[in-house]
């Protein structure tokens, strides 16, 4: 009886210290907001570990070259430039001049933005690197400030002033090469940023494609599935007002309302990060906006059966129908 007792003493104070925990993290997310900041970025977390961003080549990666550029002082940002399977051959043993020459090659380019977490070495983004090159296109990525070996803090501001800087230093160099922007995840609130602000000072990208977008960050935040707290009492106050306070909104929603160029969209059914519904509501949003008057917006769902999830679309064998499709289109706009 008394063995049974002091197991039950045990078990119930476990039960308080995490229900303790459970109560006292909402408030300490809302005092203090840079936590919240960290779980939106999720810079921190650099997975593969053991990755030597200056070597793509160990990842498979034989015809990219990696650089840095500088878009602020005190910011460094490393970027990997691949070159399409076409160059294959040529780009071996070459140096960083001979890439960034062959951006005036006859080649579209593609700036890829990724999402938080991990770094331009993530082993999808690879995946994704190989297919859009054996499609014969540049793939232009980069670690935004903060994360991989990128200097500088994170926030919304300096991530998409990165872009803006990379977009910039493509342009220098692509000629009249088509140069077209793709976002995915928190990726897509900096494409869309990004292309705002390249609409409003009229130099549009040829094209812009989202994967697994979702409208902002707090209809995000709210539908996330790690959000255990959703039903919490004051969850908006607690959780979403905090990201806000930081100044974080990656306001796809509104972006798109001030963005004319082609769109592509594209989502997983079964997406467990950013629900389907989400992807779905900003091309409703997009479709029916006035300044997407003269450009195709387009939805592609990819079905559960298929198993892409959040991070698995390149896997498609009908991506590159989807893209020659779309693009070509796009590329067609772009020389009449």
């Amino acid at each position: 009886l008394y063995r049974r007792y002091g197991l039950w003493f045990r078990l119930r104070k476990l039960i308080i210290w995490l229900l303790g925990v459970y109560i006292a993290i909402p408030f300490l997310v809302k005092l203090c907001p840079a936590i919240q900041a960290k779980l939106v970025f999720l810079n921190f977390v650099r997975v593969p570990y053991f990755i030597d961003l200056k070597r793509p080549q160990d990842q498979g990666l034989n015809h990219t070259c990696n650089y840095y550029l500088q878009p602020e002082e005190d910011v460094t940002i490393g970027v990997w430039h691949t070159v399409p399977a076409a160059l294959w051959k040529n780009a071996r043993g070459k140096d960083q001049l001979w890439f960034e020459d062959a951006l005036g090659s006859s080649h579209p380019v593609i700036l890829y933005l990724h999402g938080n977490a991990g770094t331009r070495g993530g082993d999808h983004r690879v995946e994704l690197y190989k297919v859009l090159s054996s499609l014969g296109y540049h793939v232009v990525t980069f670690d935004y400030r903060g994360w991989g070996d990128s200097i500088g803090s994170p926030s919304e501001r300096g991530m998409t002033y990165d872009a803006l800087h990379v977009f910039d230093w493509i342009k220098a160099r692509s000629g009249d090469n088509p140069v077209y922007i793709w976002g995915h995840s928190l990726g897509t609130g900096v494409a869309t940023n990004l292309v705002r602000r390249l609409c409003e000072r009229e130099t549009p990208p040829d094209a812009l494609i989202l994967e697994s977008p979702f409208t902002n960050i707090r209809e995000e935040a709210r539908s996330h599935p790690f959000s255990i707290y959703r039903y919490f009492p004051g969850f908006d106050w607690f959780f979403l007002d905090p990201i806000t306070t930081s100044g974080i909104k990656f306001a796809n929603d509104e972006n798109v309302k001030y963005i004319s160029c082609s769109l592509l969209i594209l989502h997983a059914e079964d997406d467990p990060v950013v629900p389907f519904h989400l992807g779905k509501k900003l091309y409703n949003i997009a479709a029916t906006s006035r300044s997407f008057r003269d450009y195709k917006v387009q939805f592609v769902p990819f079905h559960t059966d298929l198993g892409y999830r959040h991070k698995y679309i390149y896997r498609s064998p009908e991506l590159p129908r989807i893209l020659r499709e779309f693009l070509g289109k796009s590329e067609h706009e772009h020389h009449h």
